[in-house]
């Protein structure tokens, strides 16, 4: 941890603030009211004629009241030229000898003497005054009167090296957002995205609802979890790993599309893709299946990709060059089963290979000790991580996986496929990574109970991520849950695709990182 208090800069601007307080001035004031945003000003004036600093002078132009972070500060005679932000947005401003006024001095000191003996860059400022161009065209409000709203004791990053430590910027995502615009531009973003997710669900008459993060159990994903302690109870308690168990049992209670977005803890590594925190979005549909979830996904990507950016191909790094890649969105996506995919990328068929046979293909790519135990539905899924996914850049629907790998998903309908242990469930692929996962969702109480039975004893077994029984859910699917469709989307994947984010913490506003005090 930094300590800034014996900073000569913190020092400095400490004895400022006790001066500004001398003169009368309250330097933290409790309210102040922008007429718009520099943004807007921005939008509808940059490109108007709207007249000289004359005319600002005099009042002839529009007045504005707005407020923001001072960032640029130069003294040319009498006047003052400064640039001031808010949000990604920025503008000029011209403090003048004889025309700007400060809220609340008096006495001898001008304005403009003010303004350079006691204010700092990155203080934060209200600004009254008439918008001018200069003889440049630079779009810059002539100040009438100037309030201090918070005295800043500590400075912004050097102007023109910023921070450019990666740590750094994770750490004080508030100096980021200040020096990065881009930054900003991407968390805007992001935010806009989730509302066109909210909008489209609401179109299908899906209801949001909310579940708890911390559970008596856990279940709906292959994951370590969290572990907590609730005091009031004096029990052990996990984080989340996922939202299906409680959307499910809402199912159960008849409501028949629900949707969460939210929070879901996952013990696991850290990389450009995975964080341990990170937000889910998962939905349920009942009589549907998982071919209406592919329909609804798809069009959900191609939906917000129209809004967000007009069009459905977006460019994105290549996972293996770098290069820029355009990925083309629109609906429908390639739709290829687990099996046929490793045919035609790996070049070989599955189905004659023996277990040795797959484990020797496996063999280096793969743990040895998984590879030793491993039933034959994950060595298949196991061989299509290892050959198939580095290939799958534009989007892929990969459908009917081996019943190994998940416990919560219906058998296949088709008897050949169900005779082979096939379920009913997708993932969807773009740029070589997982995007959403799918089921047509299992509601066989006792099939349900064997396969959870099977997970139990794995995690007796030593199995980590594998779930425990889950009475309470299983009690729930007894008491009837529709035939349904099931999705979970990683909106951190999402927003990332869609903003060009090539890191999963570019687009968490404060990702998980070790203590400054380890």
């Amino acid at each position: 941890m930094v300590d800034y208090h014996s900073h000569e800069e913190f020092r400095n601007r400490t004895r400022k603030l006790e001066e500004i307080k001398e003169l009368g001035i309250d330097p933290y004031p409790a309210l102040f009211t922008p007429s718009s945003t520099i943004e807007a000003i921005i939008e509808e004036f940059s490109s108007a004629e709207i007249g000289d600093s004359a005319a600002a002078e005099t009042g002839l132009t529009k007045s504005f009241t707005i407020g923001g972070r001072l960032v640029l500060f130069r003294s040319m005679g009498k006047n003052i030229f400064a640039q001031i932000q808010e949000g990604s947005s920025r503008i000029q401003v011209m403090f003048n000898r004889d025309h700007t006024k400060i809220e609340g001095l008096t006495g001898e000191e001008t304005s403009t003497k003010f303004l350079e003996k006691k204010i700092d860059l990155g203080d934060i400022l209200g600004v009254e005054g008439n918008i001018f161009k200069t003889h440049k065209g630079e779009l810059t409000i002539f100040a009438k009167k100037v309030t201090l709203l918070c005295k800043t004791l500590l400075p912004l990053p050097e102007k023109y090296s910023g921070i450019t430590d990666k740590e750094v910027r994770y750490r004080k995502r508030w100096l980021d957002l200040i020096s990065h615009p881009e930054v900003m531009n991407t968390f805007v973003d992001r935010s806009r995205i989730v509302k066109m997710i909210r909008k489209y669900f609401s179109n299908y008459d899906f209801t949001e609802v909310e579940t708890p993060i911390l559970t008596n159990t856990y279940g709906g994903a292959q994951a370590k979890p969290f572990l907590s302690h609730v005091n009031a109870l004096d029990s052990e308690f996990y984080l989340r790993i996922s939202l299906e168990i409680g959307l499910k049992k809402l199912l159960v209670g008849g409501m028949n599309r629900v949707y969460e977005i939210g929070k879901v803890f996952r013990n696991e590594g850290i990389d450009k893709s995975h964080n341990p925190e990170f937000t889910l979005l998962e939905a349920y549909a009942a009589f549907w299946d998982y071919k209406d979830m592919m329909r609804f996904v798809e069009e959900l990507f191609e939906q917000v990709a129209l809004k967000l950016h007009g069009k459905t191909v977006i460019h994105y790094p290549h996972p293996k060059t770098g290069e820029l890649t355009p990925i083309d969105l629109k609906a429908p996506w390639t739709r290829i089963t687990m099996k046929d995919s490793i045919e035609k990328y790996a070049g070989f068929s599955v189905d004659p290979l023996s277990d040795e046979e797959l484990k020797q293909k496996l063999a280096g790519k793969v743990d040895p000790l998984v590879l030793k135990s491993a039933p034959r539905g994950i060595l298949i899924a196991k061989t299509f991580e290892e050959f198939v996914e580095c290939h799958l850049i534009n989007p892929h629907h990969i459908t009917d996986h081996p019943i190994e790998t998940t416990p919560l998903c219906k058998l296949h309908r088709e008897p050949k496929e169900r005779s082979e242990n096939i379920v009913e469930r997708f993932e969807s692929f773009i740029l070589c990574s997982e995007i959403c996962n799918a089921y047509s969702e299992l509601n066989d109480p006792v099939l349900q109970r064997s396969l959870l039975e099977e997970q139990n004893t794995k995690r007796l077994s030593g199995d980590e991520e594998a779930n425990p029984l889950d009475e309470d859910f299983l009690e729930a699917i007894c008491q009837g849950m529709p035939p349904a469709g099931g999705i979970g989307i990683g909106i951190d994947r999402m927003v990332m695709l869609l903003t060009g984010a090539t890191s999963i913490r570019d687009v968490i506003f404060f990702p998980l990182m070790k203590s400054e005090n380890d």
